[in-house]
C-alpha cells in the first residue's frame, strides 16, 4: 500500500491475517442483512431465539449477532495496525469464540438465554473460528513480529 511520500506499508504475516479475519467478519456482518442472502429476513429479531433469519440458509442470525460481527470486523480491521494489537485481536478474538462456542453447548437453543441466536450451525463455526484465530495468533505471534512482507 503506497502513501503519499512514496514510501511502502509493509505488515507482518500476522497484522495481514488480523487483516483477512476482520474483513471477513465485516463482510459477514452486512451480509446478515441482505434479504436472499439471509432466509427469513422478515423474522430477524434484534436479540433472541426467536429470530428465524438464517444467512445463507444455515447460521441462525438475529441485529444483534449481526452487529457483533460488525464491531468484530471493525476491530480486527483497527487492530491489524499494528503487531501488538493484531495478536491480542486474534488470540483474544478467539478465546471469545471459544467461549462462546462453549456458551452455545450449553444452553438450550429454545430457552430465553439464546439470545445471541445460537444453532448447531453457529457452534461448530464458532468452533473452528475460535480454534483458527487462537492458532494464528499463535503460530503468527511467535518471535518479535519483525519480519513482514509488503502489504496489498
Amino acid at each position: 500500500m503506497g502513501t503519499s511520500h512514496g514510501t511502502t506499508t509493509t505488515r507482518s504475516p500476522l497484522q495481514l491475517a488480523a487483516l483477512v479475519v476482520g474483513a471477513t467478519f465485516l463482510l459477514v456482518g452486512v451480509l446478515g442483512f441482505i434479504p436472499g442472502l439471509t432466509t427469513g429476513y422478515d423474522t430477524m429479531q434484534f436479540a433472541g431465539h426467536h429470530s428465524d433469519a438464517m444467512l445463507l440458509g444455515i447460521f441462525q442470525v438475529s441485529i444483534l449477532h449481526n452487529v457483533v460481527h460488525l464491531l468484530f470486523g471493525v476491530a480486527g480491521i483497527l487492530m491489524a495496525r499494528t503487531w501488538t494489537a493484531a495478536r491480542a485481536f486474534l488470540i483474544g478474538g478467539g478465546v471469545v469464540y471459544l467461549m462462546l462456542w462453549i456458551y452455545g453447548l450449553l444452553v438450550d437453543q429454545d430457552s430465553a438465554a439464546n439470545f445471541v441466536p445460537l444453532n448447531t450451525a453457529d457452534n461448530w463455526l464458532h468452533l473452528l473460528l475460535g480454534v483458527g484465530m487462537v492458532a494464528l495468533g499463535a503460530v503468527l505471534g511467535r518471535g518479535p513480529g519483525r519480519r513482514s512482507v509488503a502489504s496489498l
